[in-house]
């Protein structure tokens, strides 16, 4: 089996390590597959979800911003927060959801409706992760 070490590292924790056959994750250029021996490779990542095949199986956790370092053996990703489904409370992001909604329509300037945008990407992402089980594969 192709497999390839993953490390998620978020500022307050290693979120994952391990061997794995595939991810798949937003970047600013679009969706990126990642298999074993892909091309060496720094990519910016985007607010969304990021998919996990290991040990035959899709994980998928909520993933913010940050970047990823791509190896021919190995992909280091370095990002603000990662979650699995079971630690998201869709209440509390649901809340967030209409929250930045309302600040977006009362916005005063650029500054202030970008801001609530990416709240609002923030929250819509983990509500997506929240309520999908398994990746679109």
């Amino acid at each position: 089996m192709d497999e390839f070490l993953l490390e998620i590292i978020t500022p307050e924790k290693q979120f994952f390590k391990g061997m794995v056959q595939q991810i798949t994750c937003q970047t600013s250029d679009g969706e990126l597959g990642i298999l074993k021996g892909h091309q060496t490779m720094v990519a910016a990542l985007e607010i969304g979800q990021i998919s996990i095949k290991a040990e035959g199986e899709w994980k998928t956790a909520f993933i913010s911003v940050g970047f990823m370092e791509v190896r021919r053996d190995e992909v280091v990703i370095f990002t603000q927060t990662c979650e699995w489904p079971e630690e998201i409370d869709a209440a509390r992001a649901e809340e967030a959801k209409k929250r930045a909604l309302d600040h977006i329509k009362h916005a005063q300037n650029i500054k202030e409706h970008r801001k609530n945008e990416i709240s609002l990407a923030r929250a819509m992402a983990r509500l997506k992760v929240k309520n999908s089980r398994k990746p679109n594969m």
